[in-house]
């Protein structure tokens, strides 16, 4: 269980951090699966939409948290 919550984690985190990167500029690596959230989710919701970059850091930083917490218990 462990093992699949430290790789939800690495994904939620390279998919904020990609996010973030094609917020700035266009991110042309693996744009299709990195970038799912970025061009998906947060144009949907309205909340998200208003401050898309730190609606991508947000979800980097829960990714991280992920990895953190899972490799402590």
């Amino acid at each position: 269980m462990r093992r699949a919550i430290q790789v939800t984690g690495l994904i939620l985190l390279l998919q904020g951090v990609s996010g973030a990167i094609d917020h700035l500029a266009v991110q042309p690596f693996m744009g299709l699966f990195l970038n799912f959230f970025n061009r998906v989710i947060v144009p949907r919701v309205e909340i998200l939409a208003a401050q898309p970059l730190f609606a991508n850091l947000a979800v980097a930083v829960l990714g991280l948290t992920m990895i953190i917490a899972a490799a402590r218990s």
